[in-house]
């Protein structure tokens, strides 16, 4: 499965935040986003999510236009990880994974013990079982992002659409979030996702779409777009990419800023 952005202009009412934006995403890849705040990054998602109206341009499914497909129809297909969440009521952490299950349940149904042994999976898998009983509003910023991203792999999707999927965690649970993407997209799932971390990009990225400040919109490998020059364009700060060479043999790149 393939999602498609094409020549599209993103933004609120009829002032554009992100103009000409084509990208696509095809499952067993990671396809990083980069850029400042403010450039629009988030403001894209939504629009690719349908939650913002595109100015112009079209957003595809494998070739079929969004406007020809169902919501409900969609969100089988493509999950979504925000940055934040907010419930308005005190649910139990499995309550609110289990709603991934929603587009696949019919209208007034309720979700079902195979409904919530997904649920489970999904929590044992990025090792938040401990937290299934407790009330979502009494967890840290940082086990409610790993509860949002077990939310949206209960939904069972083929592309998952995470918008800085490590923020508000610390360095260790980056490490692992990051680690479980590489292992979903193993497995045939495909990600797109923000980060304000270049380092992430050289970590799990296939490809990188580099938005700058002076609204380039750079594209390609990792190795060709994260660059000293091009963060320099995109962040305005002096970086040096550096090399470190594993036990194992591999070369891992990283971004260090030149204070």
């Amino acid at each position: 499965m393939e999602l498609s952005v094409k020549n599209a202009s993103c933004g609120y009412g009829n002032i554009p935040v992100l103009e000409n934006v084509s990208l696509h995403i095809k499952q067993g890849e990671i396809v990083c986003i980069l850029g400042p705040n403010g450039i629009g990054k988030t403001t894209l998602f939504r629009s690719v999510l349908g939650f913002l109206k595109l100015i112009k341009g079209e957003i595809a499914l494998d070739g079929k236009s969004k406007s020809l497909i169902t919501e409900k129809e969609f969100s089988k297909h493509i999950g979504y990880v925000p940055q934040g969440h907010e419930p308005p009521f005190p649910y139990s952490v499995k309550d609110v994974v289990v709603m991934g299950r929603a587009a696949h349940l019919k209208r007034f149904e309720s979700p079902g013990i195979d409904d919530y042994k997904m649920a489970y999976n999904a929590m044992e898998m990025l090792g938040i079982s401990y937290l299934r009983n407790k009330t979502y509003t009494h967890i840290s910023g940082g086990e409610r992002q790993m509860v949002l991203i077990a939310r949206a792999l209960t939904q069972e999707p083929k592309l998952l659409v995470m918008d800085e999927p490590t923020a508000n965690l610390d360095f260790g649970n980056q490490v692992h979030v990051l680690q479980c993407i590489s292992k979903l997209t193993s497995s045939g799932l495909g990600v797109l996702m923000t980060t304000h971390n270049p380092d992430h990009a050289f970590l799990c990225c296939d490809r990188v779409i580099l938005l700058t400040k002076d609204r380039q919109i750079l594209e390609g490998t990792v190795e060709e777009i994260v660059t000293e020059e091009n963060l320099k364009k995109a962040y305005g700060v002096d970086v040096k990419v550096s090399s470190t060479k594993t036990d194992s043999g591999k070369i891992i790149k990283s971004c260090i800023p030149l204070l």
